[in-house]
């Protein structure tokens, strides 16, 4: 199998799974013996490797049981700190930012949802009509973990701070990927998800300015200053912490490896007539393209590319199991037909330009079965034989 769906999930380094081994059966790191104090020991090691990632103070990071919970816990506890207003989030957010936010509906908040232009960016020019004297938060993801389209941040924060506003970025899919200095984001609070970056699954933080009001979401024993009690999960912890020093030592040269197959791959699917490639013209994570082929759905597309051996995805694998073309796209203003041909690839740093050509004979070889119409118009030399 070719794996080639890194946005969904990062393979487990194996450098961080040798550390996690001796914390898969350890004492609970509030207990004040001799093994609770190692356990201790190790988050407080691995909250500092995480902090070091972003560049910021050790307390500042609040861990979570993953990206979902961290994105819910600075929806939830901003709202919570403030009177009901409205929360103004973007139209292409993930599912743990959008329905928390539509959530508090029902305490007596109005959801404002932030347009985006054809490449999937919110509109800065438009930005200051959509935000009203009843805007309490602002949250705007750092890059999407679809299309790939980054999102200018600072520049959006700084519009928030200027109208008084909280500002919150799920960073999840920019950490390993793209430079990220907490100061030079302009965020008051932003998500990460260790198995976004080759951590372990399960664990996650929200990395918070030391002024911002937050209630926690979780009530009981205290930890995590207070903002996330619940024992915390110190294997995935540590190992988390692991790949984020890992991510941070090795973030350039990861990047040139994909950005390099992202623009091989991008340059071979240009060899098939009608592809159409989304948020071609925005800045992109170095790893992501989504594409749909002409006239095939995305998902026969994903189904046949599994049975020939690889590995991708039609859009968010938190919400694969809806019938509805993905959201991203159709606040893009794409057509709903080509929203459903949508597929996305994204690559980790294991992969080889030779996993790429592999995929495009694989999708012509599709396309042969499916079109083959299509494939008469691409000239001989550009076609590979199955």
């Amino acid at each position: 199998m070719i794996y080639l769906d890194h946005n969904a999930t990062s393979p487990l380094d194996g450098r961080a799974r040798e550390l996690m081994e001796p914390y898969l059966d350890c004492a609970n790191p509030s207990s004040v013996h001799r093994a609770g104090r190692r356990a201790r020991d190790a988050v407080e090691q691995a909250r500092e490797q995480v902090a070091g990632l972003v560049g910021v103070q050790s307390n500042q990071v609040i861990f979570t049981s993953g990206g979902t919970e961290a994105n819910n816990l600075a929806i939830a506890g901003i709202a919570e700190a403030n009177l009901p207003g409205a929360i103004a989030v973007s139209a292409v957010e993930h599912p743990s930012v959008l329905e928390p936010a539509q959530a508090l509906s029902r305490h007596g908040w109005s959801l404002v949802t932030l347009s985006v232009d054809r490449e999937g960016r919110v509109d800065l020019g438009a930005l200051g009509d959509q935000i009203t004297p009843a805007t309490r938060m602002v949250s705007v993801m750092g890059a999407n973990n679809e299309t790939g389209v980054v999102q200018p941040i600072a520049e959006l924060a700084e519009f928030a701070h200027s109208r008084g506003l909280p500002f919150h970025s799920d960073a999840a899919q920019v950490a390993g990927k793209l430079p990220l200095v907490f100061s030079d984001y302009g965020a008051d609070a932003i998500t990460l998800s260790a198995h976004k970056l080759n951590g372990p699954k399960g664990a996650g933080a929200l990395i918070v300015d030391k002024t911002l009001d937050l209630q926690p979401l979780l009530r009981g024993g205290g930890q995590e200053r207070g903002l996330r009690s619940g024992t915390e999960n110190v294997a995935a912890i540590v190992g988390f912490g692991a790949a984020a020093e890992l991510a941070g030592t090795e973030r350039a040269v990861r990047s040139q490896t994909t950005t390099a197959l992202r623009e091989h791959l991008l340059a071979r699917l240009a060899e098939i007539p009608g592809t159409r490639v989304f948020g071609d013209s925005a800045p992109r994570l170095p790893n992501t393209v989504m594409f749909a082929l002409p006239g095939i759905d995305g998902e026969t597309t994903l189904l046949q590319l599994d049975r020939l051996g690889f590995a991708v995805s039609s859009g968010s694998a938190c919400h694969s199991a809806s019938p509805d073309p993905s959201h991203v796209l159709m606040a893009m203003g794409e057509a709903r037909e080509v929203a459903f041909g949508a597929v996305r690839v994204s690559f980790g740093h294991a992969n080889e330009h030779a996993h790429v050509d592999a995929l495009i004979e694989a999708l012509q070889k599709i396309l042969r079965t499916l079109a083959p119409g299509l494939m008469e118009q691409v000239p001989a030399n550009t076609v590979s034989v199955a």
